[in-house]
């Protein structure tokens, strides 16, 4: 006769997981392909890091219209340029490109009198408002094409590095899901970080390369109590083990990302610039990856054992 100790050990916990896993499973693959393809179309909108180009960032002592600044901008006809306000109405940053010459001497000497009409405009037109050009930063078009490859690069090597620690660290069947796990948050983040019209620099991937690692270690965590699970109850489904273990470490999940969560949100709200950029990446990363451990990383370990069951077949 069974004692109600028995009973609650056999009972794998309050959610079956496993039930939605075709559910979710089409979501998680619908949002990765709808990232890629929106990323193919729109493109990623590179900051200077990566594409080249010159940032100047400005603060005045009141407020400045970003209208008359643009405008003012504009009449200097250097090329392209975008001006982004941050914090409070009077802290701009500005961005151009400038135009290139036909050698890289030529194209500095352009680059040098753009900056110096972009200051000049700054402390003539706006001297009422008591400029304060704060930094000034050039990368030219050749560091930043180096920057950008290297930087992908480095997520390509990362995602290779972990996909050989995983196989070290559990066994095959447990590599394949982590690695598409962190290629899902990584798509997705990305895509919707394009999708809100924010640049994408060498910091934002820095971000990126953290909630690679985040993820990667709330995976583990999933993993080591499956395996756990797996040790105690040998006579059990996979689905029941994926269930109980995810139970059972849910409350710890919730409370570690929960935390990491709203302390990015609270930079995203009240930072601003590049640390307001990051903060959102990390905010949209923690969700999507507290999500694919439970959803896409776990679940895929029975997806992987079914395929080499047909294999076999």
């Amino acid at each position: 006769m069974k004692t109600a100790q028995n009973t609650k050990e056999e009972s794998f916990g309050k959610f079956d997981f496993v039930k939605n896993i075709g559910l979710f499973g089409g979501i998680s693959l619908a949002l990765v392909i709808i990232s890629l393809v929106y990323l193919a179309i729109k493109g990623i909108n590179y900051g200077i890091d990566f594409k080249g180009g010159t940032e100047i960032q400005v603060k005045f002592a009141d407020t400045v219209e970003i209208d008359n600044l643009r405008k003012s901008a504009e009449n200097l006809h250097i090329g392209e340029i975008g001006i982004q306000s941050f914090g409070e109405s009077n802290e701009f940053i500005i961005r151009f490109q400038g135009k290139t010459g036909n050698t890289d001497k030529e194209t500095n000497e352009i680059l040098n009198q753009s900056i110096a009409k972009v200051k000049g405009m700054i402390d003539g037109e706006f001297a009422a408002h008591k400029p304060d050009i704060r930094r000034v930063d050039t990368v030219g078009p050749q560091v930043g094409a180096e920057l950008k490859k290297n930087g992908f690069l480095s997520v390509f090597y990362c995602l290779l590095v972990i996909l050989i620690y995983i196989s070290l660290r559990f066994d095959y069947k447990y590599s394949p899901g982590a690695v598409i796990c962190l290629a899902h948050d990584a798509i997705i983040t990305l895509g919707i970080f394009v999708l809100v019209g924010k640049e994408v620099n060498v910091p934002i991937l820095a971000a990126i390369m953290t909630l690679i690692g985040f993820s990667l270690n709330d995976t583990i965590v999933v993993f080591d109590r499956i395996r756990e699970t797996e040790d105690h109850y040998k006579n059990k489904p996979m689905s029941f083990v994926i269930n109980k273990a995810i139970n059972d470490m849910l409350g710890r999940t919730i409370i570690t990302s929960g935390t990491v969560f709203t302390s990015s949100l609270c930079l995203y709200l009240f930072a601003g610039g590049t640390v307001s950029d990051i903060a959102f990446a990390l905010c949209v990363g923690i969700f999507f990856g507290t999500y694919s451990s439970i959803y896409v990383a776990a679940p895929f370990i029975i997806i992987f054992e079914k395929l080499k069951y047909l294999a076999k077949a």
